[in-house]
């Protein structure tokens, strides 16, 4: 079993720091590592839970001096049962700190005495370039949890309160151990925290309250998004069991690949074929963007390889004004097959070439030994 790292280490405090450093730490920490801002990051996961552990330790007068004094060991002891500090899932840390998050912490969790929340749910939505440059709606098809409208999302009739927690949806146990007694306030095991049991159950959910179905919701994608982003449809997720809150839908943003452009930022970036008589003079060629048909000025003596810019014919900036540049990398066009003046007209251009190059050092040594 790996080692827990010191708390105060976790949350970047010298151990005299006062409550309320304290909670502006782990406020830092928790917005940076919530879950809804990194969808499926394992390792951000870990740090917002090792992060709600700190907090819970250090945040508590009672805990805080017995971690001081006996560390992670006597947290252990203290809890009787090899646990110690800790939370099993997110909506643990959500309920206990949610002042922290501003109310609900932006998530929805158990309430006292009443039902869970439903699950949040996550999708992945490929979109274009040309998605990306404008924006665009896209309508999403969600298999989830949908309340029962048979018992109205209350899994049945014939409510009353649950005897064992008194409608708390909670239950208290103390353990004693060598260091004193420890409180765990856990959810009731036969309301299964919701505070309420119904006696005849719903046929059709089964006393959950909630059945599977399909729905189609909209999300709105603004312009200049990138690979990785995403958008949370608040209150679109799974239903919560018995009248629950619904979760949320994290919509994870993924970006096609184009058959002409590679994006770089807000850049894009081409290859042309330009004849090699409209490098060497200079010209004109029809190109194309995301948007439209442009002339591309080539100026004389473009070298192939070389780039030229198209300025604001890239992607928007995400919330913002700037737009990006169109960048096209020359490539001499050679012709595959060639009519008699082509030619003719090729192998003239060849000969004046050979007159006007300066001869190198070795084709003069050849010319003077031939000669």
């Amino acid at each position: 079993m790996a080692s827990k790292r010191d708390y105060y280490e976790v949350l970047g405090l010298a151990k005299n720091a006062d409550d309320a450093a304290i909670k502006s730490a782990y406020k830092k920490l928790a917005l940076k590592f919530h879950p809804d801002k990194n969808p499926g990051d394992k390792s951000a996961e870990e740090k917002f839970k090792e992060a709600a552990e700190a907090y819970d330790v250090l945040s508590t007068s009672e805990k805080r001096a017995q971690y001081d004094r006996f560390g992670h060991e006597g947290l252990r002891a203290s809890a009787g049962n090899g646990g110690g500090a800790g939370f099993s899932n997110f909506e643990d840390i959500f309920s206990a700190f949610g002042d922290i998050f501003g109310g609900d912490g932006s998530r929805r969790g158990r309430r006292r005495g009443g039902p869970p929340a439903g699950e949040d749910m996550q999708v992945a939505l490929p979109l274009t370039l040309n998605e990306i440059a404008s924006g665009v709606t896209k309508k999403i098809k969600l298999r989830r949890f949908n309340p029962c409208k048979t018992c109205s999302a209350l899994g049945g009739s014939g409510s009353q309160t649950c005897s064992t927690c008194g409608g708390q949806g909670q239950v208290r146990q103390v353990q004693s151990s060598l260091f004193g007694q420890m409180v765990n306030v856990t959810s009731c095991p036969r309301c299964e925290g919701m505070g309420t049991i119904v006696r005849d159950r719903c046929h059709d959910c089964q006393g959950t309250g909630r059945i599977r179905g399909e729905v189609t919701v909209s999300v709105d994608v603004p312009p200049g998004v990138s690979e990785g982003n995403y958008i949370t449809i608040r209150g679109e997720g799974h239903a919560g069991p018995n009248g629950g809150e619904q979760g949320d839908v994290i919509v994870v943003l993924q970006e096609k690949s184009h058959d002409k452009f590679k994006r770089e930022g807000i850049d894009l970036h081409a290859s042309v074929e330009v004849p090699y008589t409209t490098l060497a003079l200079g010209g004109e060629i029809r190109v194309s963007t995301l948007e439209e048909e442009v002339n591309l000025k080539i100026p004389a003596g473009t070298q192939s390889g070389e780039m030229l810019r198209l300025r604001d014919k890239g992607l928007p900036e995400l919330n913002g004004r700037t737009k990006g540049s169109l960048y096209f990398k020359m490539h001499i066009h050679t012709p595959k097959s060639l009519s008699s003046r082509e030619k003719e007209l090729l192998k003239e251009l060849e000969q004046i070439e050979q007159q006007e190059r300066p001869r190198s050092f070795f084709e003069n040594m050849k010319a003077m030994f031939n000669g």
